[in-house]
């Protein structure tokens, strides 16, 4: 690969503190931070072409559709970690999956019982954790300790500079959780960090926000133009999913189950992004949870 891996410039500094993808936790050392000399920047141009590489023929359905099956996704397997990439990250490298739009990094993670990933740094970034089963440990440098569990959904942005650490809390099972990174629409922001417990009940055969841009509205929310929302359906249930600014587009991550989306069939774990549309018809072929994730398209 010469200087470059899994489509990061290894040689020379870019501008990291504008787009915040360095990933300085050495996998290798079980999640331990081994030197903050450690970086790896990503590519800016890399990123700021990603729009166009997500049409790609390979994935395309039709020219404003992109569909991943769950088992074409980076595998990764560090013992310790167990993880499925959807776009690029770390070692999986795809160049026909960079990003969706400004939805960089969409990752469904195992962690063995105890371990974690070690003190890191983030900057410039909106990072989303969606727990989905076992209890997961926050620690950051503004003192933040927390536990965000199934239910929960924690928000962190990384704006100037923050180091932090995830570690499974119970030693006698894994934890699951997906871990969003969302490019921001501001650079170098006060980092901050937030979490809140949803009520369940307000997904049921219908879909609750979970995140927007506005502080004041339902869920947490980031320094993005961007919505997701949680549903969980019963088979035979429909709905449509209107979107809310104009010219975003809409990945789909379906949890469980098998759902259509305009036609296109997803089962667990596939995804689905649309775009160039005003509304997406969402039905339940069977009983389903999915995570639709509206996001500015660049």
């Amino acid at each position: 690969m010469g200087n470059e891996k899994a489509g990061y410039t290894l040689n020379g500094k870019i501008n990291r503190k504008e787009w915040g993808l360095n990933w300085n936790a050495a996998l290798e050392a079980g999640g331990v931070l081994v030197s903050d000399d450690v970086t790896i920047s990503c590519d800016v141009q890399l990123v700021k072409t990603g729009l166009k590489k997500l049409n790609s023929e390979r994935d395309r359905i039709m020219a404003n559709t992109v569909f991943h099956k769950a088992d074409s996704r980076g595998n990764v397997d560090h013992g310790w970690l167990k993880s499925r990439h959807t776009f690029s990250f770390a070692n999986y490298y795809d160049p026909e999956r960079i990003q969706f739009g400004v939805l960089r990094v969409l990752n469904d993670d195992t962690v063995a019982p105890g371990m974690g990933f070690g003190k890191h740094p983030h900057d410039n970034m909106e990072i989303i954790s969606v727990p989905l089963e076992g209890d997961l440990e926050h620690r950051d440098s503004m003192g933040n300790i927390s536990v965000i569990r199934h239910g929960d959904i924690q928000v962190m942005s990384a704006g100037t500079g923050i180091f932090h650490s995830e570690y499974n809390k119970n030693k006698d099972r894994p934890v699951k959780f997906l871990q969003i990174w969302v490019i921001p629409d501001k650079c170098n922001v006060a980092p901050r960090y937030d979490q809140i417990t949803l009520i369940p009940e307000d997904r049921l055969n219908k879909l609750q926000q979970i995140l927007s841009p506005d502080s004041e509205d339902p869920g947490v929310w980031i320094h993005q133009k961007a919505w997701f929302h949680l549903g969980r359906f019963e088979k035979g249930k429909r709905t449509d999913y209107v979107l809310k600014a104009k010219g975003n587009g809409v990945y789909a991550f379906l949890l469980s189950g098998i759902m259509t989306i305009n036609g296109q069939l997803l089962k667990e774990r596939d995804g689905f992004g649309i775009w160039e549309c005003d509304k997406i018809s969402i039905s339940a072929e069977s009983e389903a949870e999915i995570l639709l994730m509206e996001v500015p398209m660049l």
